[in-house]
């Protein structure tokens, strides 16, 4: 007898139900959409798309420095200061330019006079742009190492990490304001994610010391970095402990003290008033995320206090109920710290995760943020997001909506609001969701056969 039971039995005329999508166009587009998007998430093909997009990224920049307009902010007044340094002033309080004061470490004078020498005294803007172009590129490439091993770890251990496509790296490209930022702006918070992200690879390297070495080249250039300094002694103690950290913060001191000595011989008083600068006053017409923030509350201490306040709150509250929870807690992590023999080796996933969500942190609560402070951030936010738990719709729109956000000139109580909205959301998501192992070891309470 014939078996007829998945036999399947239509009227005339009837099409018969299938599950997969139907056959013609449609079907043949869905299938090649999901066999593309399956092609470029694949780690093996993580160097093909970096080479394009890096390719793609020298063209652009070409164009851009050939067509766009360039926009003096705080170029001419860099080299104005750096002009005096070269002449011989040693006086932090004394290194002025048209716009204000010195207000960086001194690695920013040094790296400057460079430049200085490099665009003949700071008149050749075109040259200055091609080197920022080239700038642009450079950090671009390390974000990509950073990221290959996020996506090389993430798919070799699907147990312990959530999967990170290679495709994400596309959105690394597509900001207008970055891409200014670097060719249109030559702003110095180029130079000092560039050095931290040298840093951040040499993290996940696991060449702690040569890291700390960046990290705190990268503070002396501008001190916005130290917004990461309590993620960095968090996973410091989770990988050496308590006595084997000191020597890692040692090289972070020494840094500091050895670029300064020039200054320090001068004037103590004024290189700390001017380098580290913690009390200054940020101007409201510049803000772009408290517009919708009255002005006078904006400028008041109270303000200041508060923000300061939830920082250090969302900041322990990450770090003692959500990054440590899965080995024991603090005390735990930083206990195995201090037994162990050999440094821990971390994943590169759990030291992106709690480096990266400890900035966003510090950004989300900052007194003030300019339009170039979205360099700070912006190389974190594909992979944040897509390690959260938000919805895929939701976490495009956050994308879209944030890099709207920061080309708003000049800003509004929307575009600020907006923003402070969505980086307070990607916070709360990033709490919700789980946190990488931090280890590639999978841990097993069976005992073995």
């Amino acid at each position: 007898m014939t078996n007829i039971t998945n036999q399947s039995f239509t009227k005339p005329g009837n099409r018969v139900k299938n599950d997969n999508v139907g056959s013609g166009s449609i079907g043949f587009l869905y299938k090649s959409s999901k066999s593309f998007v399956s092609l470029i998430s694949k780690s093996d093909n993580f160097i093909y798309i970096a080479l394009l997009l890096l390719a793609f990224e020298f063209i652009l920049n070409k164009l851009i420095i050939d067509n766009v307009s360039y926009t003096e902010i705080d170029w001419s007044t860099y080299m104005q200061q750096i002009e005096l340094f070269v002449n011989g002033e040693r006086d932090y309080g004394k290194l002025e330019g048209s716009t204000g004061p010195v207000v960086y470490p001194a690695g920013f004078i040094y790296v400057y006079s460079i430049l200085y020498q490099l665009t003949n005294q700071g008149k050749d803007i075109l040259r200055a742009q091609y080197i920022f172009a080239g700038l642009y590129i450079l950090v671009t490439a390390i974000v990509f190492a950073i990221y290959k091993r996020s996506v090389y770890e993430s798919q070799a251990h699907p147990a312990l990490f959530k999967q990170i496509p290679s495709f994400l790296i596309v959105f690394l490209c597509v900001s207008k304001r970055i891409h200014s930022i670097f060719a249109l702006r030559l702003f110095n918070d180029t130079i000092s994610m560039l050095l931290f992200y040298v840093s951040l690879y040499l993290f996940i390297r696991h060449r702690w010391s040569f890291g700390c070495l960046f990290f705190s080249l990268a503070v002396s250039v501008k001190m916005n970095l130290l917004l990461f300094a309590p993620s960095l002694l968090l996973l410091l103690l989770m990988t050496f402990g308590i006595l084997r950290t000191i020597p890692k913060l040692m090289i972070c001191a020494a840094v500091q003290v050895l670029v300064a000595v020039p200054f320090l011989q001068e004037n103590v008083a004024n290189y700390l008033i001017r380098s580290f600068e913690f009390s200054r006053q940020f101007m409201y017409k510049w803000t772009v995320n408290w517009r919708f923030v009255p002005e006078d509350i904006f400028l008041s201490k109270p303000w200041a206090l508060g923000l300061l306040s939830l920082h250090l709150a969302f900041l322990c509250l990450f770090i003692f109920t959500k990054w440590c929870k899965k080995d024991g807690g603090i005390v735990k992590c930083i206990q195995r710290g201090n037994a162990n023999k050999n440094p821990a080796l971390l994943s590169t996933n759990f030291i992106l995760t709690v480096m990266f969500t400890g900035n966003l942190i510090g950004i989300t609560f900052s007194r003030s943020l300019h339009y170039q402070f979205y360099l700070w951030y912006f190389h974190s936010l594909p992979y944040l997001l897509w390690i959260s738990n938000l919805p895929n719709p939701i976490k495009l729109i956050v994308f879209v909506m944030t890099e709207f956000s920061w080309n708003v000139y000049p800003s509004s109580n929307f575009s600020s609001f907006i923003l402070f909205f969505f980086n307070l959301l990607l916070i709360v998501s990033l709490y919700k969701s789980n946190v990488p192992s931090s280890t590639t070891k999978i841990v097993s309470n069976k005992k073995s056969a």
